[in-house]
């Protein structure tokens, strides 16, 4: 299966690795991956922060920059969400909506389109928590949101990382619990991102996690900072370095 490979310009900045475990993992499972060099951000920090204006210019360099592909796959919960429901910037073009509508998160494109039986290459021996970020659930339906108790419940991530030799999912309190990052808001409203980044932090501390993963590694980058500053013994790996194989 052909793909291109969208990887978020904080992803590229501060978290290369995880750039190169999602393509060693799409090859690994037979995909051929092109990656378009000229892409950089899909416009949502702008667009979430109501300046459209800003976004637009963005957001049309990442049509330019993946149309004519299929399936388009990113690492990043928020920025697929983004492309996919919010790339209203600018004109809803035949162009545009190709885009959109072919951008794939890569938890549900391993899970919904692949259907990967399993991941024989990686082994995680480790106490892990998922963090479920507010738009992988609410947004592109990874698991089931806590509100809906009608509906069975399910986690496409939890799924995935069940199939990984060695890892053990630790429970926690409030499975999707905001962390408190949302863009913007932890700039504006710092104390109360902080104090929720902290309470985000604990559950799984209190739970015996060794690692916090997710599909959204902003999320990540939050609680790293917390951890970071408490000097607490617990770590931040994104969901597609522990499917990758690594690092034990």
């Amino acid at each position: 299966m052909k793909v291109a490979l969208f990887i978020p310009c904080y992803i590229d900045a501060f978290f290369p690795e995880v750039g190169i475990a999602t393509l060693e993992l799409l090859e690994r499972l037979g995909c051929q991956v092109d990656y378009p060099l000229d892409q950089t951000c899909c416009g949502q920090p702008m667009a979430n922060s109501g300046c459209q204006e800003d976004a637009a210019a963005t957001e049309a360099w990442f049509v330019r920059c993946f149309h004519g592909f299929e399936t388009i796959v990113g690492p990043s919960a928020s920025c697929v969400h983004h492309v996919r429901f919010h790339l209203d910037a600018i004109a809803p073009t035949p162009e545009a909506e190709t885009v959109r509508s072919g951008t794939r998160e890569l938890v549900e494109f391993l899970h919904d389109t692949l259907d990967v039986p399993g991941f024989p290459w990686a082994k995680f021996p480790h106490r892990v928590g998922v963090h479920e970020s507010c738009t992988a659930i609410r947004g592109l339906g990874h698991a089931r949101p806590s509100e809906l108790v009608n509906v069975p419940s399910f986690s496409k991530t939890r799924d995935l990382l069940g199939k990984v030799e060695g890892l053990q999912l630790v429970e926690i309190d409030r499975a999707d619990e905001c962390c408190g990052f949302g863009g913007s808001f932890c700039v504006t409203d710092e104390a109360v991102s902080a104090q929720m980044g902290f309470d985000r932090v604990d559950d799984f501390l209190r739970h015996g996690a060794e690692y916090i993963t997710s599909a959204d590694m902003s999320c990540l980058l939050h609680l790293k900072g917390i951890i970071d500053r408490g000097q607490l013994p617990l770590k931040v790996i994104h969901i597609a370095q522990i499917l990758n194989g690594g690092p034990v």
